[in-house]
């Protein structure tokens, strides 16, 4: 969606370009207007950018967070397998006495 966007301001900023070969050395309203799409254009193109580099990085800090808290329950998990098995082994020495 965002890149449908940002080639439209792109397709009306060319027009805009190519209507200001045509006029004058004073600018009009025509060469106004083209100025502005392509100021909109460029602002647009870079909010683009940003938006793209923000969500990247948000995507990489929670992949790392994934995989750290991923790590914490495995290891969570191996603890309480341990205790476990001493549990039952202590449960058995106290079965066969």
């Amino acid at each position: 969606m965002k890149i449908k966007m940002v080639k439209m301001l792109g397709i009306v900023a060319i027009a805009g370009a190519v209507s200001l070969f045509g006029c004058g050395k004073e600018p009009g309203t025509a060469e106004k207007t083209g100025a502005a799409v392509d100021k909109a254009t460029d602002k647009t193109v870079e909010a683009v950018k940003t938006a793209a580099d923000k969500t990247g990085e948000a995507a990489k800090k929670a992949a790392t967070a994934t995989k750290e808290g991923a790590e914490k329950a495995v290891e969570k998990t191996g603890e309480a397998v341990e205790k476990t098995g001493k549990a039952v082994k202590e449960t058995g020495k106290e079965i066969q006495e």
